[in-house]
Parts: C-alpha cells; structure tokens; sequence
C-alpha cells in the first residue's frame, strides 16, 4: 500500500505568523514534524504542503519536499488533497499531519497505517488515547475553567467514531465498578483512502462541525465512519505550539524526555 504523508505549513498564523519557521532547540519547527513523519515505518514519501515561498525555501534547505497549494485551502485537509493532486500522487492512503505537530511520537501515526493496511474497508482512521482518572480530573478542571483545548471521543465497538466533542464524553453520571473511565482524548492526526478525502473535501459544514469547530464531524454528519484507532503514548507527552510561549514548554519537554527521532 502506498502511503504519503502530508505536512501543511501556513506561514501566516493569525496567532503565531512565522510559526513553521520558529526554532526549537536548533531546529525549526517544521524540520522537527517532517522528521517525525520520516520516522513513521511503512511511508513512502512525506512532502510539506504550504502556500507561501519562504516555507519552501526552508523546506528545501533542510533536504525536505515540498509542494506549493492555493491560498484559498481552508483547512489541511483540503491543503493536503489539493497537494496530491499537485504532485501528481497516485498513493493510496494519505495522512494529512499537522504542522504544529511537534511532539507527535511516530509510532502514533504508525498505528494509523497499519490499520489502513489491516482493514481495507477503512476510509479515515484518527487515533485516541484513554485518559487515566487523573488525567480525566485534571481535564475536567481545565473545561470548568474554560479551556477550549482538548477534544474528547465516543466510538462503537467496532472502533468507529460516534461523536467527537470539544466537551467531556461521554458524561460520567457514576464511576465504572473497575478500571479508568472511558474517556479517550482525540489526537488531530488522519489517514485517508484517496477516494475518501476526495469525498470528504466536497462536503458541505454540517451543524454540528460549525457549532462544535472540528472538522471532523463533517464526515460523521454524513455518514462517512471514522474509524478510532486506540494508541499509547508510551509515557510521553504531548504539546502542540500554538503560540510563541508554548516553545519554552516543548523544549523543557524535550530536555525531559529526549528527542522522539
């Protein structure tokens, strides 16, 4: 199976312009997700997808591959389709990584693929991870509070997704008898058959993607199934750069728990 892996980089970050370039512990951002995205076994080519010339020149100077896209892409995965189509790309599973992805393990992405290749009637699959009690309690904290940051999951027992939230789901109305709670926390990662991005691209917003803000609930609102993939993060921890605070944090993340690749 043919798989690529599709990094989007937008130079101009409403919260953070410059983000792709900024410098963590001697590399750039961006260097540091495509070297993830290297390190995932079992793809072919991993290529970065941005619509602005200073990105590409980055690309290129680290040895990376990089395509150009519209300015009109109005999210990664569209960026990450209209790339394909750029390239020429006849690959059958695409992964649209995120650019801030930075702490990323790739053995994360991996677990993706390997169910793309597992089940062939997977179309999208999207990886979770189940929260500890505490950890639970401390995003509980963090929502009471008003943090929008962290999305939660439901899925079927055959691991297709139900919903996703920016809320707790599902609601704990009483402690399970034994174990953790069953509250898994979404990771923004996907793979994608080609066809199924395709189609997911040319769907309208549902209602509940606009309220809710993820894209994601575009597809469950049209019934195309989403298929969650349970993941370990192996004791590592996980932070995304939003804006120019949060590199100090990666970095201290880094120093603590070394390099992923």
């Amino acid at each position: 199976m043919d798989t690529i892996i599709v990094i989007p980089a937008r130079y101009g970050s409403s919260r953070y312009p410059g983000k792709p370039l900024a410098p963590i512990m001697g590399r750039s951002l961006l260097e540091r997700v495509w070297r993830i995205g290297k390190g995932v076994p079992g793809v072919s080519r991993v290529v970065v997808a941005t619509d602005d010339s200073r990105i590409v020149e980055h690309v290129r100077a680290f040895g990376g591959e990089v395509v150009m896209t519209s300015e009109s892409c109005r999210n990664g995965s569209e960026r990450a389709y209209e790339a394909v189509q750029n390239l020429g790309s006849k690959a059958d599973v695409i992964v649209n990584l995120q650019g801030d992805a930075v702490l990323m393990p790739p053995w994360v992405v991996g677990a993706l693929v390997q169910e793309m290749n597992r089940d062939v009637a997977v179309q999208i699959s999207t990886p979770a991870v189940r929260l500890t009690s505490d950890q639970y309690k401390s995003m509980s904290a963090m929502k009471g509070a008003g943090v929008v940051s962290g999305t939660t999951v439901t899925f079927a027992k055959n691991g297709d997704a139900l919903y996703f939230s920016k809320g707790i789901i599902p609601f704990v109305r009483s402690a399970p008898t034994s174990g953790e709670p069953p509250i898994f926390q979404h990771i923004g990662v996907y793979a994608y058959r080609a066809a199924a991005l395709q189609k997911y691209i040319g769907l309208p917003q549902g209602m509940f993607e606009e309220v809710e803000q993820l894209e994601q609930l575009r597809a469950i609102e049209n019934g195309m199934p989403i298929r969650v993939v349970q993941v370990s993060l192996q004791g590592r921890t996980m932070w995304s750069v939003d804006n120019p605070q949060d590199v100090a944090r990666v970095e201290e993340i880094i120093r603590a728990e070394g390099e992923l690749v």
